[in-house]
């Protein structure tokens, strides 16, 4: 039997750069505590909060997109992605000074997304926010808005590409008929799939009867919906762990801390069982953890219920994880090597561009690399056939 070829990736996991529409008649309604975006065309470019001072400044940069400038050449190990770019030279200063109007024409514009597509050698991309924000406003009105604002100009951007970019739609959960009406009305918009935010908000978990609703309508369209690293929810004051000396380093390898309260939520309290064909996305978390992480659920479930006195009698974790879970990952070998105890079918492989830990526009040799002695069957489905079938297309 003659070997399969190998197909060309999709992304299951990159970023838009929001355009100043995303944020259009907010500041009037909202005050302070809306974001627009402030020094359009300069090196301060950003999207900003007033109220919330320092801590409510994010730039509008596509960090990726600048790795093919002149003169630059681009550092990595083997079987991972680009190392973080110094931006001291005189072309980056040059790109900086200009923000947002400096990003590479297919940041800014879908139609012309396809170039750097064709630089990385990839087919197409779904495409999660780039200003995380949109998930933690503290007004649900105002969360609500710009969901629409933002749901909107990515179905136009998205739209502009040929069939090359798919939208995950931005879903406001905090309000459970705002989010009902939300999900209908990018559903008849054409988006495949939507974005919630990755920890619930601390007064009313996943787990609770009241997203039923969501969870009913999202199973029923076959609408899978992502958690993405980065995407909180609002928390309030008293529900904040008091933390000190923080590390930057533990921080970020402790990331996937975030999602999996959500995902014991979501597996072992209900959701799960209540809608067994609902499937929900973990963005950017990675996968190498999963393996071990389903055995220490499944054996803290059971001495749950021994502590308890009770026999446990539902679906093992690992199970649950298989019908309904799939997680994306970059240059994660170790979620490769593990493979057949998270699911071969439940891995999807992401570039994360224009981020700053995108695989872009080394993509095809980092693949190369991880996938080292991986069957190309399984290659396949990971970087190109699990993404197509979650999302029907």
């Amino acid at each position: 039997m003659a070997e399969a070829s190998i197909v060309q990736p999709i992304s299951a996991d990159s970023h838009v750069v929001e355009s100043e529409v995303v944020f259009t008649g907010l500041a009037e309604r909202f005050g302070d505590d809306a974001p627009r975006i402030v020094g359009a065309g300069t090196v301060k470019d950003s999207i900003v909060v007033p109220a919330k001072g320092s801590k409510g400044i994010r730039r509008r940069m596509g960090f990726a997109g600048m790795r093919l400038r002149d003169g630059i050449e681009i550092q990595r190990r083997p079987g991972h992605k680009p190392e973080v770019d110094d931006m001291t030279d005189a072309e980056a200063q040059r790109i900086l000074a200009r923000g947002y109007d400096g990003l590479r024409a297919g940041i800014r514009d879908g139609a012309m997304r396809h170039e750097d597509q064709d630089e990385d050698g990839i087919s197409a991309e779904f495409l999660y926010p780039g200003f995380f924000g949109l998930f933690s406003f503290e007004n649900t009105e105002l969360l609500v808005a710009c969901q629409k604002n933002y749901n909107d100009w990515l179905h136009d951007y998205a739209a502009a590409s040929n069939g090359r970019l798919f939208g995950l739609a931005a879903i406001p959960v905090q309000d459970i008929d705002a989010a009902v009406e939300e999900l209908e009305r990018v559903i008849r918009k054409g988006f495949k799939g939507g974005c919630i935010p990755c920890t619930a908000p601390p007064e009313r978990p996943y787990s609770d009867p009241a997203y039923d609703v969501i969870w009913a309508r999202a199973q029923e369209a076959r609408f899978p919906l992502s958690m993405h690293v980065g995407t909180n929810a609002y928390v309030p004051p008293a529900y904040r762990e008091k933390r000190i000396n923080r590390d930057e380093t533990a921080d970020y390898a402790a990331s996937p801390m975030t999602i999996q309260r959500t995902l014991v939520d979501l597996i072992c309290r209900g959701p799960a069982e209540r809608f067994p064909t609902l499937n929900w996305v973990v963005g950017e978390f990675n996968a190498g953890w999963i393996a071990h992480w389903l055995d220490r659920v499944d054996q803290g479930i059971h001495r749950e219920h021994r502590f308890r006195n009770t026999e446990y009698t539902g679906e093992r974790p690992h199970d649950v994880w298989r019908r309904q879970f799939y997680a994306t990952l970059e240059d994660d070998r170790p979620a490769l090597l593990t493979r057949e105890i998270i699911g071969v079918d439940n891995l999807m492989w992401g570039s994360d561009y224009p981020h700053v830990d995108s695989t872009w526009p080394c993509s095809m040799q980092v693949i190369d690399e991880v996938f080292d002695g991986i069957p190309i069957e399984d290659r396949n489905k990971i970087t190109h056939h699990n993404v197509r079938t979650l999302y029907g297309i």
